[in-house]
């Protein structure tokens, strides 16, 4: 205060207070910056701000020190160079979709993508005009007959989110190169760890950071992330007029959970191989979806690809199995919750209804499983726990 000014009011005096604390602060974790208002010391920088870059600040919406870096631990991980931080993954799949399509353009989706994903563009994209084809991921010529000329924008997913087959990327990049056409990839199952799309050609990796990334099933957030400058401006543009944001505490969180990240995949990883390997001993499971195992599509692509298999695998029930003994069979699970998302510390089961044939690019080739399908993920508990709990349930499938 200037020695000057007489002296302020307490109400004042607790709002404007002349200490500054001492700085730098030894802490080992990124600080916590709350803003929604960001003030500058004059007008002249106020009107000079820059909300396109992350080389100043210009309000709390647009990032602050926590979400700035984040952004750039995520573009790290990924191998890009631009990150966006948007509030959750389907929030992510919705940037990129609004940001490159518009109405008369042609979106494909393979036929086993995310289902949130299917039904933006059946029902939101289809109102705007825009189209939505669905191409068979594991038939490369499917890709190519379904490209035209309004193309703008090809979905990619490693591997399919319930049905877990692993299409060969650098194929269907490559067709997508030769039409000049964008690709996008769900790369969430990798959690950035395991298969780099970038070096593959990608365009745009999307990642669910709910899911590896958090890590304590308590945090929603996405992120895209690109390598090209004027494509993240393009995408950037429209996250600033969509007035996506993300907190300071759960970018917090999500540094946090980042420094454990490759630990808890490699438990994850290796737990989701020990259960997968056990069920596919049981009389009880026709078929396990696992890529890691040979017999599961694309394997060999995953054996090329990828470095390793995360924790989320599916399991086909034998047909003879009624639905309703499947679903007291989850019931009965004690260390397995049933619930959505994955990639925490607990394991989960849920089951899943598949509609046949497929998809409609698969009218040929329909979904060739007639068993429940239960997708199963493995947390970080001890192994022998979560078989043993597995052998107790299985009771109530009646073998």
């Amino acid at each position: 205060m200037s020695t000057s000014e007489k002296p302020r009011g307490t109400a004042t005096r607790l709002v404007h207070d002349d200490y500054v604390a001492p700085s730098p602060f030894g802490g080992l974790n990124v600080g916590v910056h709350h803003a929604s208002t960001i003030a500058w010391p004059t007008v002249a920088q106020m009107r000079a701000r820059d909300w396109k870059h992350d080389t100043g600040y210009s309000y709390g919406l647009h990032g602050t020190p926590t979400t700035y870096t984040l952004a750039h631990r995520i573009a790290a991980l990924e191998g890009g160079m631009h990150c966006l931080l948007v509030p959750s993954g389907l929030a992510a799949i919705v940037l990129v979709d609004f940001a490159l399509l518009q109405t008369g353009d042609r979106l494909l989706l393979p036929d086993n993508v995310y289902n949130p994903s299917r039904d933006l563009g059946d029902t939101v994209l289809a109102g705007l005009g825009i189209e939505t084809v669905f191409y068979d991921p594991m038939d490369p010529a499917s890709l190519e007959a379904a490209i035209d000329e309004r193309t703008k924008l090809i979905w990619l997913e490693t591997p399919g989110s319930v049905t877990m087959e692993m299409p060969d990327i650098p194929a269907l990049v490559a067709i997508a190169k030769k039409h000049g056409v964008l690709t996008a990839i769900d790369n969430t199952w990798a959690a950035g760890l395991l298969f780099r799309p970038f070096n593959h050609g990608i365009d745009i990796v999307m990642h669910a950071l709910t899911k590896y990334p958090s890590g304590g099933s308590d945090v929603l957030m996405g992120s895209v992330t690109t390598r090209d400058d004027d494509l993240h401006q393009r995408l950037k543009a429209v996250e600033m007029k969509m007035g996506y944001g993300i907190g300071g505490d759960d970018a917090y969180l999500m540094l946090r959970g980042l420094a454990t990240m490759e630990m808890r995949l490699d438990r994850s990883g290796e737990n989701g191989l020990a259960l997968a390997r056990w069920m596919s001993a049981r009389p009880e499971i026709s078929a396990v979806l696992h890529p890691a195992f040979p017999d599961c599509p694309g394997h060999e692509f995953w054996k090329r690809d990828f470095s390793g298999s995360a924790g989320l695998f599916s399991v086909i029930v034998d047909e003879s199995i009624e639905e309703a003994q499947v679903d007291a069979m989850i019931d009965a699970l004690e260390l397995f919750s049933i619930g959505f998302s994955w990639g925490g510390v607990h394991s989960l089961a849920v089951p899943y209804r598949i509609a046949l044939p497929g998809g409609p690019a698969r009218d040929a080739a329909p979904w060739p499983h007639r068993g429940v399908l239960v997708r199963f993920y493995a947390g970080t508990e001890d192994a022998v726990d979560l078989i043993d709990d597995l052998q107790q349930a299985f009771v109530k499938l009646g073998r």
